[in-house]
């Protein structure tokens, strides 16, 4: 037993310092918004700004002033009310009014074989005009010069489609708690440097920001081939991808921001829909996805409490290497380094989510998304 405890606890050790190092090190090459100069205006070519937005009447004013100020020549606005009941549909009109490049279409009724967002974006495609497409969310906040910089990078990249990786606005112990470790998970399970390698198999699409060529967007299948894949913008990166087209992640900074979610709670009913599909509703995925969390992130912190001599020392060695690693994706997040000595209780936490998105899925039989309900079988047939 004990060699069994030496030998997990170093390969532990060598899974965070290999492939954590690896991805860590490997993120300061990505491409960084603030050192990229933004394009003058002869070099921009035209760009549609889409996004859906369903009672979002909290979030999205602050969110439209800063769409409002956005610099950029060629630039077009189309909003889509999804089916909204509160507000949204006037604070949109009255944006509206005071910009003449937002353009805002209603949709009263959702059609068999879609999700609400991913059709509300399909609908937002066919009203735009632009040589480039920017695909966002309703709650997402920009700088004056983001699109110009972004284009920026894809210009010197020669990109197809640019993903960036935003800033998250947290508040307090514990969102800051789940949401580092959150970033920690991600950019560990999807290494962002490789996704712009045409040879690796990598995809990234984030929600908050995806700037995609209008072409390589037609032909990659636009989002009739996402119509009811959950993971929409993280299967967007993936479609352009398989497509043939050149993909590149970027990080964003505070050049474009987002609340995603306010509060413990809210981030753990937030995150209900999205667990279990990122497991692509698979038990045997979901079993994987806890016992590397237990193997990884809880059991070396466990073992200093139990373990001695070679044991104890190769868990320390897993615990330095799991809270270096923390403590740069905490700094990177702009959260203080020191919520690296939280990684267990993150991992708690995300096992948690996991479970309980997994239990409510399958009791529920299905999602329930924006108020809609859709099938488990249906939404298992549309993944991608």
């Amino acid at each position: 037993m004990h060699w069994f405890w030496l030998f997990l606890f170093l390969a532990i050790a060598f899974v965070w310092m290999y492939r954590g190092l690896r991805v860590a090190a490997r993120a300061l090459d990505l491409p960084r918004m603030e050192n990229a100069a933004p394009l003058p205006d002869e070099q921009c070519p035209t760009v549609s700004l889409l996004f859906a937005a369903r009672d979002e009447q909290e979030k999205l004013p602050r969110a439209l002033e800063t769409l409002r100020q956005l610099d950029y020549p060629g630039l077009e606005i189309v909003a889509v009310d999804d089916r909204s009941t509160d507000a949204t549909a006037a604070i949109l009109a009255d944006a509206a009014n005071r910009d003449a490049r937002l353009r805002v279409a209603e949709i009263k009724k959702l059609p068999p074989g879609w999700l609400g967002k991913p059709h509300a974006l399909q609908q937002a495609f066919a009203a735009a005009t632009g040589d480039w497409l920017l695909f966002t969310d309703a709650d997402v906040r920009f700088r004056p010069d983001t699109i110009r910089r972004a284009m920026a990078i894809v210009s010197a990249r020669d990109l197809d489609h640019l993903t960036l990786l935003c800033d998250v606005e947290m508040h307090g112990f514990w969102e800051k708690t789940a949401l580092t470790f959150f970033g920690l998970g991600f950019h560990l399970a999807n290494d962002p440097q490789a996704v712009s390698n045409p040879r690796s198999r990598a995809y990234l699409g984030v929600g908050a920001f995806q700037l995609v060529r209008r072409a390589a967007y037609e032909k990659s299948g636009t989002h009739r081939r996402l119509a009811m894949e959950v993971m929409d913008d993280m299967k967007l990166g993936k479609i352009v991808k398989q497509a043939g087209f050149r993909s590149g992640v970027g990080m964003a900074g505070d050049y474009v921001s987002v609340r995603w979610h306010a509060g413990m709670g809210n981030i753990i009913r937030g995150v209900t829909k999205n667990f279990f599909a990122s497991a692509e509703f698979k038990l045997g995925t979901v079993a994987l996805m806890l016992l590397a969390l237990l193997s990884l992130s809880i059991a070396p912190f466990v073992a200093l409490g139990f373990a001695h001599g070679w044991v104890l020392a190769a868990a320390m060695f897993s615990v330095a290497a799991a809270l270096l690693l923390h403590g740069g994706a905490a700094y990177a997040m702009r959260a203080s380094p020191l919520y690296a000595l939280t990684h267990p209780l993150g991992a708690v936490i995300f096992g948690y989510m996991l479970l309980r998105s997994t239990v409510v899925t399958l009791r529920q039989g299905g999602v329930v998304w924006r108020d809609t309900f859709y099938p488990l079988d249906e939404l298992r047939k549309g993944m991608v």
